[in-house]
């Protein structure tokens, strides 16, 4: 009998992956791509359904990836170095799960071979989240997702 390879997510850490094997860990959710809001007197962070200018909410991609920083000065760039500070992150994002040592969950396009397993699953903000050229108001879409 022969044994199969693990996949590299189970078998390296998050700073040993190279730039492909790190960028297919994101599931395309784009929780991540909502603006947040912070409450001023206790610090916590509260999430909107509104998402940034830049996201293409059909496929929720960015639809200017290379260059998201430099046009939303804001954006988070993840790495393997700052993904342990984000505490706003989901807790199903891959990054975040393998930082704290968990699995993929079994819904991931990693494990299912399959990108849309994500939106199926009812994970993505594809159907739910509004671009922020359309929300107006930040605090008026406030959402409670399980970060």
């Amino acid at each position: 009998m022969r044994e199969t390879a693990k996949p590299f997510w189970e078998t390296k850490s998050l700073s040993e992956m190279n730039r492909q094997e790190w960028e297919s860990l994101c599931d395309g959710c784009a929780k991540c791509c909502l603006h947040k809001l912070e409450d001023a007197d206790t610090g916590e962070i509260l999430q909107t359904n509104v998402a940034c200018r830049l996201l293409d909410m059909g496929c929720t991609q960015c639809t200017r990836y290379a260059e998201r920083k430099r046009l939303v000065p804001d954006c988070e760039v993840l790495d393997p170095d700052n993904v342990h500070e984000l505490n706003w992150m989901p807790n199903s994002c891959a990054y975040r799960l393998l930082a704290e040592g968990k699995p993929l969950p079994e819904w991931h396009p990693l494990v299912t071979g399959r990108p849309e397993s994500v939106h199926e699953a009812g994970i993505s903000v594809r159907d739910w989240a509004i671009s922020e050229r359309d929300a107006g108001e930040l605090s008026h879409h406030l959402v409670d997702w399980d970060v």
